[in-house]
């Protein structure tokens, strides 16, 4: 999920689902397998006479060649130097020689909930010469223990000490890689950060080099309504599923109760740190680059809100460093989810695993700093199977390919007419998407005709394409009637039709426009200031006869809280300006000198055969996304399914149902008005036990404080159908922050 990790199971999508709703990755019935507790070995796929005559790729200097090798499976205790254990899952080669080491440590359960995507790459890995590792997090899934805190001290701790139990091995080389997506990839970026010297490369998806501003809590020093709430409630709900009983014996209901004792809500720990204090940078790389010595593969896609970082961390990382931008969303690349095209991810980091774990030439050095699709300009729409656009390719990054172009807000059209008043509706922004697009219908931005209509709109006609890439910023002049105020600008695509695609956003909380860590730098009322609004980066192509959208508004609910009272901005255009990060390549003519895709190019998709979970049907036909408005009081409401996963049934027997809500209210002219609530139920059912649960979590805020309130009740049955059910917690929290500077 980050938190901050989303899921993927893949959970901080992948990191907060497995998408078993999707056919694509529930397998064939057919593959049936036994549960990977019980261990095994099997042999994985055919042989890959392709892979040898991938670009760059040396399989004579592997120690096993192309593959693919027999793969044994095992489960273990890794013991943490306080005595803690933490639950494994190993995919190892059968050969006599040590291998190299591959670790994913999350805190989504491997025994379960991360399974099917498990599936998918450990295998894949094991079958091409590395033992490949899972596991889950202290106080998390079968692990012993209990969790604190996301990329806490403790978890990081662990980490340190997984890396050194793994190196130390009879059966490993002591060479080790991480990697992960969301959480996952979180974390294998700060243990690099941690510098142990056993870590050699890490690929890092869809994470984040810095935990307050490009996380689920902050955006531009602005509370995240949407992710704070729901990835809070998401995180309160998941960190309350009990260990398996078949993993840590029949004392389970008592391990369970004390998880549960132990679980509290981190939405209240999160909200208490507004500013950018030693919480948040605590985790975040960003503090200081030159800690990293392990090489560095980053991985992001344009529908994805980590994405920044990709670029941060190819331009400040010394060590090795890579990074690849797609047009995916909150995904692996190599999972068939929308948006599309995707790429053979793990062959690509096959070869970064072999170049700095195993030494081999392959010519990873050799290759771009930085690969990058650029969309193509199309139709708004919620869901894109596959975004058309091109490959492009920058040595370096900045890229010398990239100009900086300043547009002066008066040059464009409407912003000749003097200055404007910006004061947007409170339900500004229902029409955002998902802050964490997973591949899902309707998670993607609809047509913004409607947002723009409640912002003020400069036009920029495009006479030529335009290719955008990179971070858009824009400098406004602007003044505030009250000290606090919030400005949003998005920019859009928009079409002769007049639809208008949204291409790319920024959020500011004024009270921070110099410096994210200030508390007490309101604004002074009617004094106009310049602030700088930082886009989230995007690659893109304006087609001749579209036009350039910068919207500007003062609202942008559920993505922003909003402050207590709202604020009329006055916008000088004169004063204002937007500067374009525009790629001045155009597209290859697939001649020598301008191959097509600067020359970019991937295998296919391949993973090994994903673990057979049927999907269970939903319990609710209710829409996906809705917004509703009740005209008689003002109100409007955003109800959203998160889509993680739903019901399914795995190939041990375990029924898995998981049903989920998030629930947004406003009224326009109250900000005060503004609630978001997150439901989850959450079942686990054998013939010989069953557990299940139900959270509300759910916040809400007066001028001076956010009231932020959790309920948890969980019940087990010890035994089959007619054995006794107990209630395991009925727990209520509710806890008041009081609001410094959101």
């Amino acid at each position: 999920m980050s938190t901050s990790g989303r899921p993927d199971p893949g959970p901080r999508g992948d990191e907060r689902g497995d998408g078993a709703r999707d056919p694509r990755l529930l397998g064939d019935p057919r593959l049936l397998q036994e549960p990977a507790w019980a261990g095994g070995v099997r042999t994985l796929g055919a042989p890959r006479a392709d892979l040898a005559d991938a670009p760059g790729r040396q399989d004579s200097d592997r120690p096993h060649g192309s593959g693919p090798l027999e793969v044994e499976v095992r489960d273990e205790w890794v013991p943490m130097p306080d005595g803690t254990r933490l639950h494994a899952r190993i995919w190892a080669p059968v050969v006599d020689e040590p291998v190299p080491v591959l670790l994913e440590y999350l805190p989504y359960r491997l025994d379960d909930w991360t399974a099917p995507r498990d599936s998918e790459r450990h295998p894949w890995y094991a079958a091409h010469g590395y033992a490949s590792v899972r596991v889950d997090i202290r106080g998390t899934g079968s692990s012993d223990g209990l969790f604190d805190d996301e990329y806490s001290v403790q978890e990081l701790d662990d980490g340190i000490a997984l890396i050194e139990w793994l190196a130390a091995r009879p059966w490993s080389t002591g060479a080790v890689g991480a990697f992960g997506i969301s959480w996952g990839g979180f974390n294998a970026l700060q243990l690099a950060g941690r510098a142990p010297a056993a870590l050699k490369a890490i690929v890092t998806v869809c994470s984040t080099d810095d935990r307050y501003d490009n996380d689920v809590h902050y955006m531009g020093g602005a509370v995240l309504g949407i992710d704070m709430a729901s990835w809070g409630g998401t995180m309160f709900a998941f960190n309350s599923r009990p260990p398996r009983p078949e993993v840590v014996g029949a004392d389970w209901v008592a391990r369970w109760r004390e998880r549960l004792e132990h679980n509290r809500p981190m939405t209240t720990t999160w909200l208490s740190h507004q500013e950018r204090d030693d919480y948040w940078r605590h985790g975040s790389v960003c503090e200081d680059y030159s800690s990293i010595t392990a090489a560095v593969l980053a991985v992001g896609g344009w529908a994805d809100p980590y994405r920044d970082a990709v670029l941060r961390l190819v331009e400040n990382v010394d060590a090795p460093v890579k990074g690849i931008i797609g047009p995916w969303s909150h995904q692996y690349p190599d999972r068939g989810l929308a948006p599309g095209p995707g790429i053979g991810f793990l062959q690509e980091t096959l070869r970064w695993w072999d170049r700095w774990l195993l030494d081999c030439p392959n010519g990873v050095d050799a290759e771009p700093a930085l690969r990058a699709w650029i969309n193509d300009s199309e139709p708004p729409a919620t869901y894109y199977a596959e975004r058309t656009g091109r490959w492009v390719a920058a040595s370096t990054w900045p890229s010398p390919s990239t100009e900086a172009r300043i547009v002066p807000l008066v040059s464009l059209r409407g912003g000749a007419d003097g200055p404007v008043v910006v004061r947007s509706p409170q339900s500004t922004g229902l029409d955002a998407g998902r802050f964490f697009p997973f591949g899902n219908a309707t998670d993607l931005p609809p047509d913004q005709r409607a947002e723009d209509g409640r912002s003020v709109c400069f036009d920029l006609p495009v006479d030529s394409p335009l290719d955008v890439l990179g971070s858009v910023v824009a400098d406004l002049a602007v003044a505030s009637d009250v000290p606090d105020g919030t400005v949003v600008v998005r920019l859009c695509d928009v079409a002769p039709d007049g639809s208008s695609t949204l291409v790319t956003r920024g959020v500011l909380n004024l009270n921070k426009r110099n410096g994210r860590d200030r508390a007490d730098d309101p604004m002074e009322a009617r004094v106009e200031q310049v602030v700088r609004v930082a886009l989230v980066s995007t690659g893109h192509s304006f087609p001749a006869g579209h036009r350039l959208r910068i919207a500007v508004s003062s609202a942008y609910w559920p993505w922003v809280w909003p402050h207590p009272v709202e604020a009329t901005l006055t916008l000088d255009p004169t004063r204002s300006s937007v500067t374009l990060p525009v790629w001045t390549r155009g597209p290859g003519d697939g001649s020598a000198e301008h191959p097509v895709d600067d020359g970019v190019a991937f295998e296919a998709p391949e993973r090994a055969e994903p673990l057979a979970v049927r999907a269970l049907p939903p319990a609710t036909d209710l829409p996906q996304r809705s917004v509703s408005h009740d005209v008689g009081t003002g109100e409007w409401v955003l109800d959203v399914d998160p889509g993680y996963g739903g019901g399914r049934e795995y190939p041990d027997g375990l029924v898995f149902t998981e049903d989920s809500r998030e629930t947004y209210r406003i009224v326009d002219g109250d900000p005060l008005s503004a609630s978001a609530e997150s439901r989850w139920a959450i079942g686990l059912e054998k013939p010989t036990w069953k557990a299940w649960l139900e959270t509300t979590s759910r916040i809400t805020a007066t001028a001076e404080a956010f009231r932020v309130e959790n309920t948890v009740r969980a019940w087990a049955r010890d035994g089959g159908p007619g054995a006794e059910t107990v209630l395991v917690a009925d727990r209520t929290f509710d806890e008041l922050v009081p609001r410094t500077s959101a």
